[in-house]
């Protein structure tokens, strides 16, 4: 097979979860308007879906709005039940599944496979965790009387999801949601929509209930702004940009809503010189090119202690040189084709910069005749001024800086507006754990690549979002707390 241009299309074409239209009050249906999506390595059109209005909208609210009616009061175990049945059928299906990651995103097909696990596990998690939604009673202060909390289904909700991780993002969100009681309406990216259709599908065949849970495909200001102005959507969950949650933050306050988001990364990755120096490598490599770079825990600020730093770069650099860029669909492919023409032109901006300032290419190359594949790219002699520091990449580009002091590392990785994720390595215990302490950051990996989970708190501090998703804190994100008193016991 020539992977510079698949024939994508066939492949979904014989995949029974290909799927090109909204679902709305539980019924698929179709518009004369669509949109064109692409496969991002070869650039070759692979569906048109259809394009829903703000009526459509209307009507999927409207729907989401009576289905919870039903679906708040029914027993979480009997909620649960259902939530199960739809996560054997996404691990059942999980090559078609990540065929269609690969096919719209561009990740290796290894990676999507993955994606489609990794998302599975926290519609299993959510399953259970809808049954111990517990309250809790209070010592009362007033004589004769009772005092009880319980924690109860917010209403209908919204999800705007992102390209990056367009199936698991949605079973992380749609999954707390439902297993709280609550009704969903997904908004994914227009770039990656027939991740969620082709959830959405087993959604169905699960037996989740017509209006619980809707996918709307659309422009995304435009679907956006009614879910944030309309008054009964009492909850929106957002993943994407800090410069768009802003956005949309700002608009929900208008009608008070909860708001949850997943913000910006610009991670730091820090190596001290007792780490060991293969290892290091190794943990560095995953963290940076996972997805591509396309991912918001990527390491964005390699800084290294001096006495490791010059063995770290070359190392570092061989390493990434030896990475395969490929079609997804070609198994020896490390790094598939970046999503969006603008994460290109942003990774080849910050290369240029750091170059025109004084750092060095110590492997990879810029490559206007690429298309949408970036070669893993190294740089070292970074500096602090850098737009390659200041700003999250967001691509396969990795910026290694030297720093001599824990200290002034602490101070340089904490110098920055976001605060999603960090890495530590180090053979000291204490220092992994004052480090830890130190880092102004909702997540931090000591001695690890890989952290995340359905049972951990996914979430960042400053402008890398509000709330947490996984866990049992996901949950809380769509449940309000409601205190009743009991009074005159002893009549």
């Amino acid at each position: 097979m020539d992977y510079r241009s698949p024939p994508v299309a066939e492949l979904l074409a014989r995949n029974a979860l290909f799927e090109v239209r909204a679902f709305v009050a539980g019924e698929w249906i179709a518009s004369e308007e669509t949109a064109s999506v692409e496969d991002p390595a070869s650039g070759l059109e692979i569906a048109r879906v259809t394009i829903c209005d703000v009526d459509l909208t209307r009507r999927a609210v409207n729907a989401a709005e009576r289905a919870f009616s039903t679906w708040s009061t029914m027993l979480a175990r009997q909620r649960g039940q259902i939530l199960r049945r739809w996560a054997d059928l996404i691990e059942e299906n999980v090559d078609d599944l990540a065929l269609i990651i690969t096919a719209e995103q561009g990740k290796p097909l290894a990676e999507a496979h993955g994606e489609i696990l990794y998302g599975a596990g926290f519609v299993h998690w959510f399953a259970s965790e809808g049954e111990r939604a517990n309250g809790e009673t209070i010592p009362s202060h007033k004589p004769t009387s009772k005092l009880v909390v319980s924690m109860q289904p917010v209403g209908v909700t919204a999800a705007i999801t992102p390209w990056n991780f367009p199936s698991a993002m949605i079973a992380r969100k749609a999954a707390a949601a439902l297993a709280a009681g609550c009704t969903m309406i997904v908004q994914p990216s227009l770039d990656t929509p027939l991740s969620a259709l082709a959830l959405v599908r087993l959604a169905e065949k699960a037996g989740i209930p017509a209006g619980v849970l809707h996918v709307l495909v659309g422009d995304p200001v435009a679907l956006s702004e009614e879910f944030v102005a309309d008054e009964r959507v009492r909850a929106l969950s957002f993943t994407g940009s800090t410069e768009v949650g802003r956005i949309l933050l700002s608009k929900a306050g208008k009608t008070v809503k909860k708001v949850s988001m997943e913000l910006g990364g610009n991670a730091p990755f820090i190596v001290f010189s007792d780490a060991d120096l293969e290892e290091a490598v190794r943990l560095c490599i995953e963290a940076k090119f996972a997805t591509s770079g396309q991912d918001c825990l990527a390491a964005n600020r390699i800084y290294i202690q001096s006495p490791l730093y010059d063995r770290f770069c070359a190392s570092f650099a061989a390493a990434a040189a030896r990475l395969k860029v490929g079609h997804g669909l070609d198994p020896e492919s490390a790094i598939g084709p970046m999503t969006k023409r603008s994460v290109v032109e942003k990774c080849r901006a910050h290369v240029t910069d750091a170059l025109s300032k004084g750092a060095t290419l110590a492997a990879g190359k810029l490559d206007d005749s690429a298309g949408n594949f970036v070669t893993p790219t190294v740089l070292v002699d970074v500096t602090d001024d850098m737009l390659i520091v200041r700003e999250e990449t967001f691509g396969p580009i990795a910026a290694i800086l030297c720093f001599e002091t824990e200290e002034e590392v602490i101070a340089r990785a904490n110098d920055c507006e976001m605060g999603l994720a960090a890495y530590v390595c180090t053979r000291d215990l204490n220092r992994g754990i004052r480090l830890s302490d130190s880092l102004q950051y909702g997540m931090v990996g000591v001695n690890t690549s890989s952290f995340t989970g359905a049972p951990i708190p996914f979430g960042g501090w400053k402008s890398s979002g509000l709330g947490r998703e996984g866990s049992r804190h996901g949950l809380s994100e769509f449940m309000e707390l409601k205190y009743v008193c009991f009074g005159n016991l002893a009549a």
